[in-house]
């Protein structure tokens, strides 16, 4: 028997009232916990298989990552592309040079603001974005930004925390835990739907609480 939560249970996370304060209260923390997430990581075998879902969606020459942190990702795929990341942690930045040093992978990172991204408009052919959307103060700010620097027919790939479609208690706890970790819980369907993407989502581990959304830029800027 499948334990539903009832639907009035399924609310999502309110932005911060003071962005900058949050900004700083993230970046902080992951400052503090830089060596940890990078072995974290690494040894966790969901974790990995969930961001690296997005690899085989990964189309065109250009690609950005946003919010890469240690660079595991780019580890797996970026020699193939040419590749540019950013992220607003001086520590995630550091650390995701030496890890691709030592790899021979080569890719252009930078620190940057997603809400503000140092790119012209329809510049990428593909935007990688995983758990990080929930690390953002304004969504919608962030989306509007993805949106601007991908080209038509670009596509963004987005994976995250939401709750489970069936609304099964594990993976609502799940989401409610990361939530309680300081993690935003969006509607990412919702934002994606304020903007011209044609997409698709896909629930992909954590009992349903991580998704892989896949859209396609239809228009440009």
């Amino acid at each position: 028997m499948l334990l539903k939560v009832p639907e009035e249970k399924i609310v999502y996370s309110s932005e911060p009232e003071n962005s900058i304060e949050y900004t700083k209260k993230i970046d902080k923390e992951y400052s503090k916990y830089a060596k940890v997430y990078d072995i974290a990581v690494k040894l966790l075998p969901f974790w990995k298989t969930w961001i690296k879902t997005v690899i085989p969606y990964i189309e065109g020459n250009r690609v950005l990552e946003a919010s890469f942190g240690t660079g595991y990702l780019l580890l797996q795929y970026a020699n193939n592309y040419e590749t540019h990341g950013i992220d607003f942690n001086d520590k995630m930045i550091e650390m995701a040079k030496k890890n691709l040093s030592r790899k021979g992978v080569k890719a252009s990172l930078q620190w940057a603001n997603v809400e503000k991204l140092p790119f012209p408009d329809s510049y990428f052919d593909t935007i990688v974005n995983t758990m990080a959307f929930s690390g953002y103060p304004n969504g919608k700010q962030a989306m509007a930004e993805f949106n601007r620097v991908l080209k038509k027919n670009g596509r963004l790939l987005i994976v995250d925390f939401d709750y489970p479609v069936n609304r099964n208690i594990f993976g609502y706890c799940l989401t409610k835990f990361m939530e309680l970790a300081g993690d935003i819980i969006r509607n990412i369907p919702r934002i994606l739907q304020g903007f011209d993407f044609e997409y698709s989502e896909e629930e992909i581990g954590g009992f349903g609480s991580v998704h892989l959304y896949i859209a396609t830029k239809l228009t440009t800027v």
